[in-house]
């Protein structure tokens, strides 16, 4: 496995690739990053993972400076995984200046839902992976990137990305990857304590009963109802919840009768917030 810290490394590595397939992290890997790179494995003649927390999508009181580095933990997870080449750039190597251009994702995507409650993210995220993009797809006719199924609203900025700007980019969903209990993994599963461990399960049950109840009314009618029930109850449990809803799986809007449905959450658990969601 090579690792690449600057630029020209990267391409060097990458020099003899004609269709790199790319998984792009922030590190601190669990097994639901590694899923991911094993799928990505036989897309493409290079399996590449980068890991750089990237700063532009943190806003200011979010966790950038405590969230977990474990660089040593994650080269042998993705050496066993098969990962070929490791892009770890510091922060200077790819931002050298001041991002001063950034990437404006479509608002009616990407400010709602995680864009209401964290401004600026879809932001910082399409900015930074334009640039890995650029990074890792250089010159290459044809690539694959797989990013995971569970930041769903992320992935459908990224397809629109890429399809926007005509990339020759394939991107590949991979499928959220969850504990024997049904929670979904998260680096962020690692801030809950033993008791909020237990607890966060209620997440993906809470999405699973709006969901059956969503299925049983008539659409948009009774959602606003459905909605607001499941949010109470889930604050009831001690959750700070931002949203539990259900959308259509096309561009997230409010549902009509008929449309395919995705049901997506977030809530915050003590001082860990996490974000599930389930296509029904």
């Amino acid at each position: 496995m090579h690792i690449a810290r600057t630029l020209p490394e990267l391409r060097a590595a990458l020099a003899t690739a004609a269709h790199p397939a790319f998984v792009p992290s922030m590190g601190n890997l669990h097994a639901g990053h590694l899923a991911l790179v094993r799928q990505a494995k036989p897309l493409g003649d290079a399996t590449v993972v980068s890991i750089f927390v990237n700063r532009l999508q943190f806003l200011p009181h979010e966790d950038f400076d405590s969230y977990p580095r474990t660089w040593e933990a994650d080269c042998v997870q993705l050496e066993a995984a098969g990962c070929d080449v490791v892009f770890a750039p510091r922060e200077s190597d790819l931002y050298p200046e001041p991002q001063t251009f950034k990437l404006q994702p479509d608002p009616l995507l990407a400010d709602i839902l995680e864009g209401q409650f964290r401004p600026g993210f879809f932001t910082g995220v399409c900015t930074v992976v334009m640039k890995l993009f650029c990074a890792v797809f250089a010159g290459k006719s044809a690539g694959t990137a797989v990013f995971g199924q569970k930041d769903y609203q992320q992935l459908m900025v990224l397809r629109r990305m890429a399809q926007q700007f005509a990339l020759p980019i394939d991107i590949v969903a991979g499928p959220t990857q969850r504990a024997d209990d049904g929670l979904a993994l998260s680096s962020r599963n690692g801030y809950l304590s033993e008791a909020e461990r237990a607890e966060a399960v209620q997440l993906s049950l809470a999405l699973r009963q709006l969901g059956e109840a969503a299925l049983a009314h008539e659409l948009p009618k009774h959602l606003p109802a459905l909605e607001q029930s499941a949010l109470k109850a889930l604050t009831a449990r001690g959750w700070q919840p931002d949203y539990l809803t259900v959308r259509r799986r096309s561009d997230l809007q409010t549902p009509n009768a008929g449309d395919a449905l995705v049901v997506l959450g977030a809530a915050r658990l003590g001082n860990t917030r996490l974000i599930d969601n389930l296509e029904i």
